[in-house]
């Protein structure tokens, strides 16, 4: 299972993902668009969102962090 996560630092929603993650021993790959202009090209060409955090599983995008919606693509 791929998962990408689209971050920056400062955001309160990306650190309840990446925590939710850790805790379910998920695997995930995090990218931080504030510093990777290349990375956040490629969310906004994913998503249509500028706003983070944006999660990528298996394709399905998730924009926010919503556990439920985020449980149901880890199915």
């Amino acid at each position: 299972m791929a998962i990408t996560l689209y971050t920056t630092p400062s955001c309160s929603f990306c650190r309840k993902a990446k925590d939710f993650f850790r805790k379910n021993q998920v695997r995930f790959t995090e990218y931080n668009v504030a510093r990777d202009q290349r990375r956040a090209d490629e969310m906004v060409r994913k998503s249509g969102q500028m706003g983070v955090p944006v999660i990528d599983i298996n394709g399905k995008i998730i924009v926010g962090f919503n556990q439920s919606e985020v449980e149901r693509a880890l199915r």
